[in-house]
């Protein structure tokens, strides 16, 4: 199963508490939406909308170009079959002036005038000769004499009107259709004779089939009462209806949108052969012209969607290092704000324990010159010295005084070295006179406290303001957690020859799985009750960081918590500075005196 907490930005489930509650007045998360929802509205725009005007200017390219080569390709057929006819009827007219009455009349003169149009020209089946009543006076064919029906029949009288005229029911139904042509001859004074032929009905087939046509498209004849005149790939074979609406006659081939009875759209390119009553018609489907964009535009599409998916990513990826700079540039400012903060309470704390370490310190040592000075006047007189009572109580004094004085020591001492300064560090000394500092409580509360130096640790070459400040919070948290007779263990070991390694247990109620990966962010308690305000340990780690160490926690509710610190034993050159060491403190000694 995908897990996405390995690709999420450090800066998607932060909540800004300083912000507001729940951090509902400045997201990062929703910074970032709003930044990849404007770089991808301004990038993608332009190159969706060329996109869409390259499809429809393309696809109005494809339709006029379908259209026109659907009318050439009628136009180009139309005049193909129209000449296939007219060589026909020239060959007719030739045969009809070229012999006289008495030839034409001759049964056995059709027969080879028949002979030479089918090996010349091919396709005729018959002819035959009619008077100017339309009674046979001649035939050559495969039929009898009697084949020949006497009468004016609709081919006899338009052939009488128009002297031309062509027929696809020439013959009988079924498969003995045959397409006829007839030619008058005039003879004079008003006599004239009908030269007929009967051709193949598969004649028009042949250039049908020649007609350069997509596997989608149908091309075929039909005439004016819409019937096939020749196989139709959608419709069947000839002489059967075409459901389709047989066009308007125009001189000149046309092409137009319609729709068959199935709802498909179709072009209909059509083109009424001259003297003659075939429409020549071509079908396309207008979703074949879709086709034909989309084949050469695969390629064109394909890089298009690439193109989308590598802005988008692009988009992403900037949006997400640009606003994980941002949360990051913004949690060191707010570290480093805190820091100061946090610093100056300490340094203010520090002049003020120095302020009070002083301003005991001139009372002390007056109590105790006093005091020293009646112990000298009790030990001159016998009666006070052997007053084992009397002399007990100046030996509590002065030792109430020297305990003053320790203490007073150790706030001068602590407070001299509030500000940052590289030196030697005695490593356990800082951390036992942080518990020093803490012991009232810690017995008071009957929590044990040790400190155990596992490998011989050299003196490090470290800030010792920050290294108190380090341990004084993690001391200081533990106690937090711990309840009364809790246990507290300090463990200082070497790691990896040049490190020391520092760890800070306890036992107490431990930190849930879920804020354990958010102890080190600013504001950020588990002390909600004791109000507690989320900076010890943001500074702690901004403080361990700054020296070149590392700072990891492990906790399990119910447990404890152990924060490991790793700090190297020498800083970088660069951190190194001289100070010259003015920060003397006067303190009291053992005795009272303040020294030289």
């Amino acid at each position: 199963m995908l897990n996405l907490s390995k690709i999420k930005p450090s800066f998607w489930d932060h909540q800004d508490v300083a912000a507001g509650p729940g951090g509902q007045l400045f997201s990062f998360r929703r910074k970032w939406k709003l930044t990849v929802l404007f770089m991808t509205v301004v990038a993608l725009t332009p190159l969706v909308v060329m996109a869409l005007m390259d499809y429809h200017l393309t696809i109005q390219a494809f339709e006029s170009e379908t259209i026109g080569h659907t009318g050439r390709t009628v136009s180009s057929a139309g005049r193909n079959i129209a000449l296939f006819l007219s060589q026909r009827r020239a060959a007719l007219e030739f045969i009809a002036r070229d012999n006289t009455r008495q030839a034409l009349c001759s049964s056995e003169r059709l027969a080879t005038l028949l002979t030479r149009l089918r090996d010349h020209i091919g396709g005729f089946i018959s002819l035959g000769v009619l008077d100017h009543k339309g009674r046979p006076l001649a035939y050559a064919g495969p039929r009898s004499w009697e084949g020949l029906k006497p009468g004016k029949q609709p081919c006899f009288e338009q052939t009488v009107a128009q002297g031309f005229f062509v027929s696809a029911d020439g013959g009988p139904s079924g498969s003995d259709r045959q397409m006829m042509l007839a030619i008058r001859r005039d003879l004079g004074d008003g006599d004239f004779i009908i030269l007929r032929a009967a051709l193949d009905r598969r004649i028009l087939d042949d250039p049908i089939s020649r007609i350069a046509i997509d596997p989608g498209d149908d091309v075929f004849i039909i005439n004016t009462a819409g019937l096939l005149q020749t196989p139709s790939r959608r419709y069947g074979l000839p002489f059967g209806p075409v459901p389709l609406p047989v066009p308007e006659p125009a001189g000149s081939p046309r092409v137009m949108g319609t729709t068959t009875t199935e709802g498909e759209e179709i072009l209909l390119g059509y083109a009424y052969i001259p003297q003659s009553p075939f429409i020549l018609m071509l079908v396309r489907p207008k979703s074949g012209i879709m086709d034909l964009w989309l084949r050469p535009r695969v390629q064109l599409i394909g890089v298009l969607v690439f193109s989308i998916l590598l802005i988008l990513g692009a988009i992403l990826g900037t949006a997400t290092w640009l606003v994980d700079r941002i949360y990051r540039a913004d949690q060191k400012r707010v570290q480093a704000l805190h820091r100061v903060e946090y610093a100056n309470k300490l340094a203010s704390i520090g002049r003020l324990a120095s302020g009070v370490a002083h301003e005991i310190n001139n009372p002390l040592a007056i109590i105790n010159q006093k005091v020293g000075l009646i112990k000298d006047l009790f030990t001159l007189k016998q009666g006070y010295a052997a007053d084992e009572r009397m002399m007990g109580l100046v030996d509590d004094v002065l030792e109430s005084i020297v305990r003053c004085s320790s203490i007073t020591r150790r706030l001068l001492d602590f407070s001299r070295h509030m500000e940052s300064r590289i030196e030697p560090v005695n490593l356990e000394a800082v951390i036992r006179q942080i518990l020093d500092f803490i012991r009232k409580e810690v017995d008071r509360r009957h929590i044990q406290a040790t400190v155990e130096k596992v490998d011989d640790i050299p003196e490090l070459l470290i800030d010792r303001g920050g290294l108190q400040q380090v341990f004084l919070n993690l001391i200081n948290n533990a106690l937090a957690a711990l309840a009364d007779g809790g246990k507290l263990d300090i463990v200082l070991a070497r790691h990896e020859g040049s490190r020391v390694r520092v760890t800070v247990t306890d036992n107490g109620h431990g930190i849930p799985d879920d804020d354990v990966k958010r102890v080190f962010e600013p504001f950020f308690s588990t002390r909600h009750q004791s109000a507690g305000t989320g900076l010890g340990l943001s500074v702690t780690y901004g403080l361990v960081m700054e020296m070149g160490g590392d700072i990891t926690v492990q906790s399990r509710v119910g447990k404890g918590t152990c924060f490991t610190v790793t700090l190297p034993m020498k800083q970088p050159p660069e951190r190194i500075t001289e100070k010259p060491d003015t920060e003397r403190e006067e303190t009291l000694s053992a005795d009272g005196q303040r020294p030289a």
